[in-house]
């Protein structure tokens, strides 16, 4: 039985051989040449033997050219790849800084550092010139440095620990305009008033509604949360109404923004430090959400109080018109982002840009848009360099900061 399978393995690979090519066996080295049928060859030298025409239409096709091209120099101040060498130690700062050169996502990751800091360094330049056509007061006017900063971001990101992130830049007054949707705002207004905990992405939706926990990603947000928050801010609510009345005031989503950073009182959060430091925050769905909720709610008991989006809007497209140089940093996409690339239309574009997200652009969403296609519509300067990170921005944002905005602070 051996002697017969041998013989009949030996035959198939024979054939397996045959139909790749015909095999001609002669008695010196054979090699087999794919390249065509009949084609073998003897020691150094090619030979071919005679081959059908049927068999020469299915297999004769011989490669034109050669395997390997000659390669053009390439400039001596290309960079090398070379990704972090942990042999030198565990330097963290080189780590990050080795990302440049390790290609993919993390050469963005450099190229966003480099894109950061060249806002942070234009923003530190004297103002060589004033533009008086906003109405805001002189000495806190983002739109008078020589770079003003919008940070954008949408509501998971106040969802997860990058809260912390934001309020630490604010707080230190290291971006000069925020604009987030709603749920960007009631969430940090609602930290500090319940918390927040750390779940699972997998966790039953029908066990947590029974329990009445909220899901975002892998957090938690118990329903008592937003209890505490609507006791919070219909009182708050009720004066507004009244001073919207007896004193005229036209309330706008940043106006509100703004006391509501008064009215929490609490250094963690990110609008207490923005009522702070006079840096404005524009929320242009502020109806979508929890704030909606209690919008209706009060509406219901209270009619009557006015919410001017228009205003608020004009407002940002003045203060975009008059900045001297504009950057962004967009965490996330949606209207925040929208809304930043839309005012700068206004001024011929942004000159720098880096957006952290993780969109695709096969859709044709905004989201996932590359800068390329903002740069089509005016939005981003022709001469900027803009950057789009690829990747989850809880993990990449610390880490941007770390190599630029905080370092910028450690070496002063």
């Amino acid at each position: 039985m051996g002697g017969l399978s041998g013989y009949v393995a030996h035959t198939y690979v024979c054939l397996w051989l045959y139909a790749l090519g015909s095999l001609t066996i002669k008695r010196s080295l054979v090699r087999v040449d794919l390249r065509g049928p009949g084609r073998t060859f003897r020691g150094s030298k090619l030979h071919t033997s005679p081959v059908s025409k049927d068999k020469m239409a299915h297999h004769n096709h011989p490669l034109v050219g050669e395997l390997y091209r000659k390669c053009d120099p390439v400039p001596k101040d290309t960079p090398q790849i070379r990704g972090y060498d942990f042999n030198l130690g565990v330097d963290h700062k080189a780590l990050l800084q080795s990302s440049y050169t390790t290609g993919f996502q993390a050469t963005h990751f450099g190229l966003a550092v480099a894109e950061i800091n060249n806002m942070i360094e234009k923003r530190q330049e004297p103002v060589k010139r004033k533009n008086g056509t906003v109405k805001e007061d002189p000495t806190t006017c983002p739109c008078l440095r020589s770079c003003t900063i919008f940070l954008s971001y949408t509501s998971n990101m106040i969802s997860s620990g990058i809260r912390e992130t934001i309020r630490y830049l604010v707080q230190h007054q290291m971006v000069d305009v925020l604009v987030t949707t709603a749920g960007g705002i009631e969430e940090d207004l609602i930290k500090c008033l319940g918390p927040v905990y750390l779940g699972d992405f997998t966790m039953s939706g029908k066990d947590l509604y029974e329990k009445g926990l909220n899901r975002t990603g892998n957090t938690l947000m118990p329903n008592e949360n937003y209890e505490l928050f609507d006791q919070w801010l219909t009182p708050i609510l009720e004066k507004m109404l009244t001073e919207q009345k007896t004193q005229g005031i036209n309330w706008t989503p940043s106006k509100m923004i703004n006391r509501f950073g008064k009215e929490i009182n609490n250094p963690d959060s990110i609008y207490y430090w923005a009522y702070k430091n006079n840096i404005p925050v524009f929320s242009p769905a502020l109806t979508d959400g929890g704030l909606g909720d209690a919008f209706y709610l009060f509406s219901k008991k209270k009619p009557g109080l006015v919410l001017d989006i228009i205003e608020d809007m004009t407002r940002l497209l003045d203060m975009a018109i008059a900045c001297n140089n504009s950057g962004l940093i967009a965490l996330g996409g949606g209207v925040a982002k929208h809304h930043v690339l839309n005012a700068n239309s206004w001024r011929d574009g942004l000159d720098y840009a880096v957006y952290v997200n993780t969109a695709q652009e096969f859709d044709g969403c905004d989201s996932g848009a590359q800068p390329e296609e903002a740069v089509s519509w005016g939005k981003i300067r022709t001469s900027a360099k803009p950057v789009k990170i690829c990747g989850d921005a809880t993990l990449i944002f610390p880490l941007l900061v770390a190599e630029t905005f905080a370092n910028q602070t450690t070496s002063t």
